[in-house]
């Protein structure tokens, strides 16, 4: 039941539309979770905003149409080379 829920999901998500824009604003997401919360007293908030924020940032970097300096991040899939960034 849950498999088929996800590939329904997944397909619903591969029919649709690209937002303009919609990768940066998921890195930016991401990036504002981690930042956001990054001294919050709470271990367990910084721990989900973390997982939340690292979640985002590989959605990010992943997809169709996603932007060149956002497909050089490791989560991107594809084979790395000498110029990427980290990993």
């Amino acid at each position: 039941m849950i498999e088929n829920f996800l590939q329904e999901l997944k397909r619903m998500d591969a029919e649709r539309d690209n937002i303009p824009g919609e990768h940066w604003l998921t890195f930016a997401a991401g990036v504002g979770l981690w930042l956001a919360t990054r001294r919050h007293p709470s271990v367990t908030v910084r721990l989900l905003a973390s997982l939340a924020g690292t979640l985002l940032v590989a959605r990010a970097a992943t997809g169709r149409e996603v932007p060149k300096p956002l497909a050089r991040l490791p989560f991107s899939g594809r084979p790395r080379k000498r110029t990427d960034w980290i990993g």
